[in-house]
């Protein structure tokens, strides 16, 4: 081989070198949100395409609705195994698997906004309380990349419900567990209806209330048609959506990438919590000017109905932490992060 030939041959050998290096690295991902609720869609049409813009092509970011690819409960197993590269899917959906993701995944009338929570996941120990479990659960196959709520939840009432005491008899559609423990302990009789169920559940007087989706979802999906009397903020649930992204892909990304994919989950979760907010904030605004839903009546509760609530959840917490060790450990995290920022004495 002459020289000519040696210099051709090393500099297609380099180019494929280069190609191979620079071959995009695909994270398709699964949610727990439904095809075309609001937050799915902003995510895929705001921050899905930034991912390879920050990343200059290198990652590419697929965002999924729930079901999809694999049963909700199934994501675990699906990131683990590689089928999926991560997912967006709600912790408490693996509750079964150990009763810390129950704690991670919602504290019950725990925190009051979203922001709060946010905070917790990133500099009250959260996320790193969440990596221990999933290093229990998968041997260490999965990285997470953070955590947090983007909505509180509403509560979707046909009675008015002013304060802690009303709730005593009131039937009300519950998940099972810690939420259905909080519920009964201040005197309301919690059942667990599928969440397809719920409008007839409703509208056939089986419940007075149900715990329900944003403010927005409840609206969209006929809620107030049928339930004159939501409670907006809600006083209960925030349900906890992690990022996470399977550990051999991690690892691929390298730090440049890793550190590309944890400044965009960041600025990805503010700023959607902030517009679904937003997107709350104005149709209740419609619906107590008396343009929206026709009888509606939006219920405040008063942060001393609140601070109730939080107390006799408080009780529940501290059992429910006892079931596993790492349950446990993320309670005793939420109550130092809580007492740091006054929302526990």
């Amino acid at each position: 081989m002459n020289f000519k030939s040696t210099v051709f041959a090393a500099a297609i050998g380099t180019a494929l070198v280069a190609g191979a290096t620079q071959a995009q690295t695909v994270i398709k991902t699964q949610t727990a949100m439904a095809a075309g609720q609001f937050t799915l869609v902003y995510l895929n049409e705001n921050w899905a395409p930034k991912v390879e813009q920050m990343t200059g092509g290198k990652v590419k970011l697929e965002i999924l609705p729930s079901q999809a690819v694999v049963p909700h409960r199934e994501v675990i197993n699906a990131v683990s195994a590689g089928i999926l590269q991560g997912d967006f899917n709600a912790v408490a959906y693996y509750a079964g698997k150990d009763p810390a993701f129950g704690m991670m995944g919602d504290l019950i009338a725990g925190y009051d906004n979203v922001e709060q929570f946010q905070m917790f996941c990133r500099f009250g120990g959260g996320r790193e309380v969440l990596q221990k479990i999933y290093d229990k659960i998968t041997g260490g196959k999965i990285h997470v990349v953070g955590c947090g709520p983007f909505s509180k939840e509403g509560l979707i009432s046909s009675k008015p419900l002013r304060g802690v005491d009303d709730l005593k008899g009131i039937k009300i559609r519950s998940p099972e567990g810690m939420a259905a423990a909080v519920f009964k302990a201040v005197g309301a009789s919690p059942t667990a209806i599928p969440w397809p169920e719920t409008y007839t559940a409703v509208e056939k007087g089986i419940v007075d209330a149900a715990d329900g989706s944003s403010y927005t979802n409840n609206s969209s999906l006929g809620f107030h048609k049928i339930a004159k009397y939501p409670l907006f903020p809600g006083i209960h649930s925030m349900a906890v959506i992690e990022f996470t992204v399977n550990k051999a892909v991690w690892d691929k990304l390298g730090p440049q990438g890793q550190a590309a994919l944890e400044t965009w989950y960041y600025a990805a979760w503010t700023d959607m919590s902030r517009a679904s907010d937003i997107e709350d904030r104005k149709q209740a605004a419609l619906d107590r000017s008396g343009k929206g839903d026709p009888g509606v009546e939006v219920i405040d509760w008063s942060q001393t109905e609140r601070d109730k609530f939080r107390a006799a959840a408080a009780k529940v917490w501290a059992d429910y932490a006892k079931q596993s060790p790492l349950a446990q450990e993320a309670y005793d995290k939420h109550i130092e992060f809580m007492k740091t920022y006054g929302l526990l004495n």
